[in-house]
């Protein structure tokens, strides 16, 4: 199977380090799987992530994006390349969701369809359609202030799938949340990966990257185990 994400010999220096966040790091990411990417802070988890989404642009290495119009070297797109790839092609859930305190729920959701020219009316009409799939059917007139944190995820992941990305990046989206809400989280990106996405989780969490397909654990810029979970059905366990 082709991979739908490739990094080769991946590398990222920062001005002024000591030593490389990523170092000649490979990794392949198949259709369909969700991957978690663990290790202590610093080992390079989410300058990996950022990477492979084309956030950052490594110092060496490439990173190929099987896209719906063929294969895309990631690392030579521009700046505006690079966003345009990220705009309609991938999702990301942060774990503060970074949404807009001043829009509502909906708007939040439907702003991502509209920075891809699609017309109010119609993102909107698909907003409200993510929010109802995500449990959230009535509360698409909230702002931030009056969600909880675990429906403040919920509208994250609305905006991440609404554009119909095929891979979806999460990076510690439980991580401010307590148990019982962290798990509905996990249920609902899992569920992304039932219905065909692909999921880069990068997480803490021991019991998050369990029910994840692969566990890749990063040390130094490097990585040191990259071990599929037996057994493991997509989506996760119930």
């Amino acid at each position: 199977m082709t991979p739908i994400l490739r990094a080769r010999a991946l590398t990222m220096r920062y001005p002024g380090g000591s030593s490389p966040a990523l170092e000649a790091v490979d990794l392949d990411i198949l259709p369909g799987e969700s991957v978690a990417i663990m290790g202590a802070s610093g080992s390079g988890k989410t300058t990996l992530l950022h990477c492979l989404a084309g956030i950052l642009r490594p110092t060496g290495g490439t990173v190929t994006f099987a896209s719906g119009a063929g294969p895309v070297q990631v690392e030579s797109l521009d700046d505006d390349g690079r966003a345009r790839l990220r705009r309609e092609e991938l999702g990301f859930v942060f774990q503060q969701g970074l949404l807009l305190n001043e829009l509502t729920a909906l708007e939040n959701v439907a702003v991502a369809r509209m920075l891809a020219g699609v017309p109010r009316a119609q993102a909107e009409a698909e907003a409200g359609r993510w929010l109802a799939h995500l449990g959230l059917a009535g509360m698409e007139q909230r702002r931030l202030g009056e969600l909880s944190g675990g429906q403040a995820q919920r509208v994250a992941i609305a905006r991440a799938q609404v554009g119909g990305a095929r891979l979806l990046f999460a990076d510690e989206p439980t991580g401010a949340l307590d148990s019982a809400t962290s798990v509905e989280v996990l249920d609902l990106l899992l569920d992304a990966v039932r219905q065909g996405r692909t999921l880069v989780v990068v997480t803490h969490d021991a019991d998050v990257a369990a029910r994840c397909a692969r566990t890749v654990v990063l040390r130094d810029g490097h990585v040191v185990s990259d071990s599929a979970h037996a057994g493991a059905s997509v989506g996760g366990p119930r």
